[in-house]
């Protein structure tokens, strides 16, 4: 059975820095995407940044330029890398594993960014 675990949330500055990790156990296609998504209170969950198995990227405008998806398959990791933090960007952070059309999904880990 595939879980994900995310760590790294926490309480930051705006313009600070935080770093994300995701920790991926269970049978892996070796072709999968892995998703960092975000919820706001009261919002949906929305998309952050994905990178698939080529290591090939995607990320929404708001977070282009600051914010940093990679993946160490050898070591079942994710990350994302998390620079010049808004306000705006608090939510609970969720790790998304897609194969196939199966999907599985982290509990989340919350990151506040203070004004």
């Amino acid at each position: 059975q595939v879980q994900l675990v995310e760590s790294g949330g926490g309480l930051v500055q705006a313009g600070g820095s935080l770093g994300l990790s995701c920790a991926y156990s269970g049978i892996i296609f070796s072709r999968n995407v892995m998703g960092w998504y975000r919820q706001a209170p009261g919002k949906q969950r929305d998309l952050v940044a994905s990178i698939d198995s080529a290591d090939n990227t995607d990320y929404v405008d708001s977070v282009k330029g600051r914010f940093t998806i990679s993946r160490d398959n050898a070591q079942k990791m994710v990350y994302l890398q998390m620079n010049r933090l808004k306000p705006e960007d608090t939510a609970v952070y969720y790790c998304k594993l897609s194969e196939g059309t199966m999907n599985f999904w982290g509990k989340g880990t919350l990151v506040t960014v203070s004004s």
